[in-house]
């Protein structure tokens, strides 16, 4: 007997309850596109050439020569794919990745699994070990998957308000959950570009010991340790939130995506050693599942080569580029959700209702951005969300600056008396240095 398909009454239900996602998965030009060609950070979809916004490639390595030109020579000697899972064998290539990895975070050792999906899949419910999962609600979608793995498990899994300190230590402090507890959430958060107060979290957990874990996705390869005589506000290094804020691994465990700043198609944990060995034999990622191709093995292992050459120079383009945005921004009165200086910047619209008619006056502009709508930000959220990465050009930011000022009429005000409340600032332990800009985004070194 065959299983009869979808009815017309189902498609026609879901639509209507998720009526904002379906209007833009059905009508939306910057919604599920296909990109007929690309020229550097250039698309073309369909006849419209457009500036590319949401390109998560923040150091520009996905177009990078250098490391391109390299590539060949690491197919030449692997072929294209090693088909055994990682518990079976694997290239000598992952050790040299997990070794410069932990050398770069400052860490004990690294694991890499294909992507933080993955990761949040199988070492969440392990690191939960039944116990107690505190989720931070604004937390990126699959952190939300890892944790409902880790209640199929046995975990219980309390979600915690955004950014909710208060919360979380009065729900520690009282004692009514089951051990051992990890605390996870994001680091540079995936939709509004900003910040949590590590530093704090990081103390609860060491205070309750907890484990914090914390997703850096989009803060590796951008942010890292602060120098005085570092490039930009983002630091040196790009080695993630943790060495940015200056905190320790004690009782942290580290994510991080090469996926984003690196283009390649891997992540990995900042971990120590015997955890790493617990994870190779319980993680099943590493234990069933296929490798990272022998590109994407490369384009790390040749972006760590850049990184260590030149990577503070390109974060200070980066920087610069995203500073001119966050300028006009503020020049503008726009009530942009981005209050970290990194290039993330989410912008509401005054209407809401509006999302799908402002991505098309972007896309007739030459304009390609995410849009957010409601549900999948919070309605006073929704707009768009701009991506900026080294490889776009001044051009680029020259035709957004403008469409900006076109249609600024269009987007929440900071003197709207409906405009959301700016996310609350991490704290900041030493004073801004001269050289900052008056509004600072980002912490100053230690």
């Amino acid at each position: 007997m065959t299983t009869p398909p979808p009815s017309a009454d189902w498609l026609a239900r879901w639509r209507e309850t998720n009526s904002d996602i379906a209007r833009l998965s059905f009508t939306h030009r910057m919604a599920d596109a296909v990109i007929d060609e690309q020229r550097g950070r250039d698309i073309r979809i369909g006849d419209q050439w457009l500036a590319d916004f949401a390109s998560c490639n923040y150091l520009g390595f996905d177009l990078d020569q250098e490391i391109l030109d390299a590539i060949p020579e690491y197919l030449a000697k692997w072929g294209s794919h090693p088909s055994w899972s990682r518990i079976i064998a694997s290239p000598v290539l992952y050790e040299q990745i997990e070794e410069q990895l932990a050398e770069l975070c400052g860490t004990e050792d690294a694991l890499t699994l294909p992507t933080i999906t993955h990761i949040h899949f199988s070492v969440l419910p392990v690191l939960a070990a039944g116990g107690t999962v505190f989720l931070d609600s604004r937390s990126h979608k699959t952190l939300f998957d890892g944790a409902t793995a880790a209640k199929a498990t046995g975990a219980d899994v309390k979600t915690i308000g955004h950014n909710n300190l208060d919360r979380l230590q009065a729900r520690l402090e009282a004692g009514d959950w089951k051990r051992p507890g990890v605390i996870a959430l994001d680091g540079v958060n995936s939709m509004t570009g900003n910040l949590p107060d590590l530093v704090e979290y990081a103390r609860l957990a060491r205070e309750h010991d907890a484990i914090l874990y914390v997703d850096d996705a989009h803060g590796f390869g951008v942010i890292g340790e602060r120098d005085p005589d570092e490039l930009s506000p983002y630091g040196t290094r790009g080695n993630a939130i943790v060495r940015h804020l200056g905190e320790s691994y004690d009782n942290v465990v580290l994510i991080g995506a090469l996926s984003k700043a690196y283009s390649s198609l891997m992540a990995f944990l900042a971990v120590p050693t015997e955890l790493k060995t617990l994870l190779k034999s319980t993680a099943p990622p590493y234990v069933y599942s296929g490798p990272s191709p022998v590109a994407s093995l490369a384009t790390v292992l040749e972006g760590l080569r850049v990184n260590r050459e030149r990577g503070d120079e390109i974060r200070k383009v980066l920087h610069d580029r995203t500073k001119r945005i966050l300028d006009t921004i503020d020049e503008l009165s726009l009530d942009a959700v981005n209050d970290s200086g990194l290039p993330i910047i989410q912008v509401p619209l005054a209407d809401p209702d509006r999302v799908s008619e402002v991505g098309d006056m972007l896309f007739e502009r030459g304009l390609y951005v995410t849009m957010c709508p409601y549900p999948i930000v919070p309605r006073r959220e929704a707009g768009f969300r701009i991506q900026v990465t080294a490889a776009n050009g001044e051009e680029h930011i020259d035709r957004l600056v403008s469409a900006l000022h076109e249609l600024q009429d269009l987007f929440r005000r900071r003197d709207d008396p409906q405009a959301l409340a700016h996310p609350k600032r991490f704290a900041r332990t030493t004073p801004r240095r001269p050289t900052d800009r008056a509004r600072s985004r980002v912490i100053p070194p230690r």
